[in-house]
């Protein structure tokens, strides 16, 4: 018998002083039988970080041909791709011919930065991805606040993220490796 997905409950409230977006949402993420909670609350973070009524989930680690996050206007082209972790190099290059703008979120310490050192060189000509590490330190402790309902408080401001559970209050690093040109 196949063992089924965990399912969390995430009441989410965004400020992001930087985009002056204001919101709440009520979200509900399936939590694959592979999947750990710090991976699944770098998924929340990148939910938080590039918030949007449109932005959805998919079902990145089940399949290569949706991302673990993505935001599509009405006509269905894909305007943004998020994957977390340490996803295949023709699957991102795939993806950059497809969306609008890409973007990963690696973690993993030392294994990331191996992944990153690997494959730098192959995204210096993909113009529309932005690839941003995530310390161990900070995803360690972000997935110390996952329970099966959560209430967490995102706050973005001058460069810095903030995820709070009303009880612990983690500050996220961001290391910026590939970031799109300003336009």
């Amino acid at each position: 018998m196949a063992i089924k997905a965990t399912i969390f409950k995430v009441d989410l409230q965004i400020a992001d002083m930087e985009r002056h977006y204001y919101h709440d949402h009520a979200l509900t993420l399936a939590r694959h039988p592979s999947e750990t909670d710090e991976r699944m609350m770098v998924r929340l973070l990148a939910f938080a970080l590039h918030a949007h009524e449109y932005l959805s989930f998919g079902q990145g680690m089940t399949t290569d041909d949706e991302p673990d996050l993505w935001l599509k206007d009405l006509t269905g082209a894909i305007k943004l791709w998020i994957d977390v972790g340490l996803p295949d190099e023709k699957l991102i290059r795939r993806a950059c011919g497809r969306a609008e703008r890409v973007v990963v979120y690696i973690y993993g310490g030392r294994t990331a930065e191996m992944w990153w050192k690997q494959n730098s060189e192959k995204f210096e000509r993909l113009k529309n991805l932005s690839v941003i590490n995530l310390p161990s330190e900070s995803t360690r402790a972000i997935a110390k606040l996952a329970q099966r309902t959560m209430q967490l408080q995102c706050t973005i401001q001058d460069g810095q993220v903030w995820l709070s559970d009303g009880n612990a209050s983690v500050q996220v690093e961001r290391v910026l490796l590939k970031m799109l040109p300003l336009t």
